[in-house]
């Protein structure tokens, strides 16, 4: 009676003496990762843990790109230069004050209002906030204000009188306070007024803000 025949060997198995159940190809067992990855919860490509930032940026609230610039110190007061540019700005402003009124032989109220404004703020926006340059400047806006009437008279004397008008301004002055006298009225004096109220709010304004 012929005794039955093993079969061969699996070769796959791992030869003789393999076990069974156990990996023919070295592989780990089951549970345990076969590519040599970190344990389950640990990040695999070395990445830091949650909440860390991966590409070594600040922490949140912190600019990325380097501190920000210091804030500019204030702004020191100027005197000097707040009332070079009230001067500056009132010999302009009267120039074109007394042509407009020299232009339409009427005083108008906004145009003073303007002169003034324009006074006290570029001193406040020169020189800061120092409570010297809203007083100066009102001064300075009734000298222009004036000095604008002046002009208008000028302007209309010599569109009417066919005069060079820098003859009648530099050469005629006196004549020109002479006529601005005999003139004058009670709106003169109320322009008068609101060119200094003007500027000593635009002074204000300006050197807060500045």
């Amino acid at each position: 009676m012929s005794q039955p025949v093993p079969p061969p060997d699996n070769p796959y198995a791992g030869g003789p003496g393999q076990q069974p159940g156990q990996n023919p190809y070295g592989q780990p067992a089951p549970g345990q990762n076969p590519y040599g990855q970190a344990p389950a919860g640990q990040n695999p490509y070395g990445q830091p843990p949650a909440g860390q930032n991966p590409f070594g940026q600040a922490p949140g609230g912190q600019n990325p790109f380097g501190a920000y610039p210091p804030a500019p110190a204030p702004r020191r007061n100027n005197v000097g230069l707040g009332i070079l540019a009230a001067v500056v700005a009132a010999l302009v402003t009267a120039g074109v004050y007394g042509a407009i009124l020299g232009a339409v032989e009427i005083q108008i109220g906004w145009a003073a209002v303007g002169v003034g404004f324009a006074v006290g703020f570029a001193a406040g926006k020169a020189g800061g906030n120092n409570p010297v340059l809203p007083i100066v400047s009102a001064i300075l806006a009734l000298g222009a204000v004036y000095l604008g009437q002046l002009v208008g008279i000028a302007v209309f004397a010599s569109k009417e009188y066919g005069f060079p008008f820098f003859e009648l301004f530099f050469e005629e002055f006196g004549m020109l306070t002479e006529a601005w006298s005999e003139a004058k009225d009670p709106l003169t004096f109320l322009f008068l007024a609101l060119g200094p109220v003007a500027a000593f709010s635009g002074a204000k304004k300006a050197g807060s803000s500045g």
